[in-house]
């Protein structure tokens, strides 16, 4: 059994995938996956599991350089927004780019994998620039 909290073998696998710069993205219940993007789809009903919840346990594994946010996320005070401040603030989620939501689902269709939360709550998206461990 794994000692970490991330129990979703989807999810492990992608990380133990990841490579320097590759894009994973964390969406709500809304967000369009591209064509060509790998869906890791945890949702179940509204706000299970909400996006907050999501990112931390994926953040247990998955060593993050930068992340990038919608600016629009910033103007809907949320729970997932007061988790992201609060990680961005401790250092785990490495420097911040913001950009407008329109070129959010742009750069997703970078992304390795979006995971899918239940989160019901617009904007409620990230990106992650996976780094290294040296």
């Amino acid at each position: 059994m794994k000692k970490t909290p991330l129990l979703n073998i989807a999810l492990s696998r992608l990380v133990a995938s990841l490579g320097h710069g590759d894009i994973v993205v964390i969406g709500d219940a809304g967000l369009p996956v591209p064509p060509g993007v790998a869906l890791i789809d945890l949702a179940l009903t509204h706000g299970v599991p909400d996006f907050a919840s999501t990112l931390n346990v994926l953040l247990s594994e998955m060593q993050v350089q930068s992340h990038v946010l919608a600016e629009e996320l910033l103007l809907q005070p949320s729970p997932g927004l007061s988790e992201v401040q609060r990680l961005h603030g401790e250092g785990a989620l490495g420097t911040r780019q913001l950009t407008s939501h329109a070129q959010f689902k742009e750069l997703s269709a970078q992304a390795r994998a979006i995971i899918r939360t239940g989160e019901c709550r617009p904007y409620s998206n990230i990106a992650l620039l996976a780094g290294v461990t040296f």
